[in-house]
């Protein structure tokens, strides 16, 4: 009996083992080498310059060579293959050379680093095109699977109302709100960072609510940016015990700031 058990408990011990290996195997001890790996985290928002001329044998960001470079936007978004390798950057131009803000992608193999010194860090993305080409380039768009609905007054991508959870705070319907009631209110990020402050309230023939128009940024009541947006797009909560409203939406100041400007 006691070899049974001894046997037993070597099988245990390694089949054990067997199983952390094999859970363990999605893992690896990476070490993050600056000449070779990049963090993606750090390329959003980085500028993209376009150039007509040859830029596979560009070591830096000569005096001479900056002049032919044209700064055309920033970074946005970075797309992956399901299998994990990089396919495009969505680059976010405007302007430039009179067009609008729009983004287009830029294919991986045609996005070059350009050395500026010795550094692994120091360096820029440059792409081959000229004016014409900047400003033909398609607009990117996701597939109609994900794409959003669109705002019929302004044209662009409604944003999801955001899903607010807050101890002591209830949800305020629709109907129970006057423009009085949100006219002033401040307006928070998913995160709780205040984006702006909803100035005023459009509303429809029959006398209901149809849009807020949030004043984003500025300063001292200077140059903010007016966004119109629907209440589909924002969340209302208020104090269960009463109290001030709050507004939330499910964007950043800087993506409100890209938005269509309302015009009043």
């Amino acid at each position: 009996m006691t070899r049974f058990l001894t046997s037993t408990a070597a099988a245990l011990v390694l089949s054990t083992a067997a199983y952390a290996d094999v859970h363990k195997a999605a893992f690896s001890d990476m070490t993050f080498d600056e000449s070779v790996n990049l963090n993606a985290s750090e390329l959003i928002g980085m500028r993209v310059y376009a150039t007509e001329t040859d830029i596979n044998n560009e070591t830096g960001f000569a005096a001479e060579g900056e002049k032919e470079w044209d700064d055309i936007g920033e970074v946005n978004e970075i797309v992956l293959t399901r299998d994990g390798d990089v396919q495009s950057f969505i680059v976010g131009v405007g302007g430039f050379i009179g067009i609008g803000e729009k983004d287009v992608a830029i294919e991986m193999s045609q996005l070059k680093f350009v050395s500026d010194g010795e550094a692994a860090d120091e360096f820029f993305l440059v792409v081959n095109a000229n004016a014409a080409g900047v400003k033909e380039a398609p607009a990117y768009e996701r597939s109609s699977k994900h794409s959003k609905a669109t705002d019929p007054a302004s044209d662009r991508p409604m944003l999801t109302p955001p899903a607010i959870e807050r101890d002591g705070y209830a949800t305020v319907k629709r109907d129970d709100l006057t423009a009085e009631d949100l006219t002033g209110t401040r307006v928070y990020s998913s995160a709780d960072e205040e984006v702006g402050e909803i100035s005023e309230l459009l509303l429809t023939n029959d006398g209901k609510i149809d849009r807020a128009v949030i004043d984003v940024g500025g300063f001292l009541g200077m140059g903010e940016h007016p966004v119109a947006v629907t209440l589909d797009e924002i969340a209302i909560v208020r104090p269960e015990n009463g109290g001030d409203l709050r507004v939330y939406i499910d964007s950043s100041q800087q993506i409100l700031e890209k938005q269509p400007e309302y015009q009043g």
